[in-house]
């Protein structure tokens, strides 16, 4: 069976030099901006439906954003297993139909007034498990659609997709929730994973699997596998560092920022979903960025110094004040930083892991990762919520918020630092 690298699918048919000319692409790159889009709503709509419509208070928000969080780090590891073994297109289509009918209720609950905190953590338990699934998958489908030296430009082309979401996704979801009702937010995250359904399901092309053997390995030795593999490579294991602390205070910074945005700068549900948004223009900068800079400067100097512009930026936050004439184009000047920086470190970050990773081990490296890096959010989101309560907004954002710039500390004390024009070799 050829590899992910070949130039020649399972099927006979040949994989097309350029990407914009592979229909198969195309496709994984629609419903992949889709299936952002319904994502990147929804986890807008969720909290301020709680915050706006529920009064639900720090805590409670707290509790609902780690509930959407926890099947990160209560499935991530099984799912990667899962993965390297199935065919990424399956996975996708299959959790893509599960979010469309966990949303749809959630409208259809809210239409006939059933929609409380209870049942929205369901909801948030729901999509976040399903996208843990969608997640690893898609990130395993680009290596065994895409040939080796066409990774940064595909992972840029699907962050771009990513960052479509991040511009379209927060803003319409605060502007339905605000002037509509969360119903028909919910509704229209729904419609968004159904689009993602019907262009993933189109991809023709067979994709090339790892040979197995007759009896595989259990899965909890495939997992260890994938925990031994990253753990040996200090690249990776920096990796998994420095998500990990990125993560964990993004968390807390995003409960406390969805709180201090209504309540202490009164701004509306749709200026809100604006401000969210602004970091979609900048992570679509990033993602342009991505696939240049790094074969000029290199890829440890565009890692550390994206990290640290992205991550500091977010220190001004707790310094705005004043009308929503003023603070909305500051908000949005930050968070379109923001956006550019995490952006680039995300794309670079996705090319080095599938360089140095084999073929047989996307899935579940990339869930290994995922899991260490993300697997604190809950938590995260939980302590933003405490501190929230107890030292109030603005000193939160503040503590929270510098909490992020550990990460790039981390990667610029690492090999990760020092890597140059060229990708490393697995």
């Amino acid at each position: 069976m050829p590899s992910a690298s070949s130039a020649v699918s399972d099927s006979g048919r040949p994989v097309p030099s350029s990407l914009w000319r592979d229909g198969d692409f195309r496709r994984l790159w629609v419903g992949q901006t889709a299936s952002q889009l319904g994502e990147h709503t929804s986890l807008v709509v969720l909290p301020l439906f709680a915050v706006l419509t529920l009064n639900a208070g720090a805590g409670q928000l707290g509790v609902l954003r780690a509930v959407g969080q926890a099947p990160i780090l209560l499935l991530s590891l099984f799912v990667g297993a899962w993965v390297d073994r199935w065919r990424a297109r399956t996975v996708m289509v299959l959790t893509d139909v599960g979010r469309t009918l966990a949303l749809g209720a959630a409208a259809v609950a809210g239409f006939l007034g059933w929609l409380g905190l209870p049942e929205l953590f369901v909801v948030a338990f729901a999509v976040g498990a399903l996208s843990v699934f969608f997640d690893v998958a898609y990130q395993a489908s680009l290596v065994r659609l895409v040939k080796r030296d066409q990774l940064v430009r595909g992972n840029s082309a699907l962050e771009g997709s990513r960052s479509a979401a991040q511009i379209g996704g927060p803003a319409l979801g605060g502007a339905l929730v605000s002037l509509l009702s969360a119903p028909i937010a919910a509704a229209s995250s729904a419609l968004f994973f159904a689009l993602s359904f019907l262009s993933i399901r189109r991809i023709r092309r067979i994709e090339s699997l790892p040979k197995s053997s007759e009896r595989p390995p259990r899965v909890w030795r495939r997992i260890h596998e994938g925990l031994r593999f990253v753990v040996s490579d200090t690249s990776l294991r920096i990796v998994c560092l420095a998500s990990a602390a990125f993560q964990f205070s993004l968390a807390a910074v995003m409960t406390v920022y969805l709180l201090f945005l209504p309540r202490e700068l009164h701004l509306s549900g749709t200026a809100v979903g604006l401000a969210l948004g602004a970091t979609g223009p900048g992570a679509l900068l990033g993602s342009v960025l991505a696939a240049r800079l790094p074969r000029r400067f290199g890829y440890g100097a565009v890692l550390v110094s994206a990290a640290a512009l992205g991550d500091g930026v977010f220190l001004c936050v707790p310094a705005v004040h004043g009308s929503s004439a003023v603070t909305v184009p500051a908000l949005l000047a930050i968070n379109f930083v923001f956006g550019t920086g995490g952006q680039l470190v995300n794309v670079t970050v996705m090319a080095v892991r599938q360089a140095v990773t084999p073929d047989g081990m996307q899935g579940r490296a990339a869930a290994t990762i995922t899991f260490v890096g993300m697997g604190l959010t809950p938590l995260g989101s939980l302590l933003g919520g405490f501190l929230a309560q107890e030292w109030g907004l603005r000193t939160s954002l503040l503590v929270t918020a510098a909490g992020m710039m550990l990460s790039p500390v981390l990667m610029s004390l690492s090999p990760l630092a020092r890597l140059g024009r060229a990708l490393p070799a697995s």
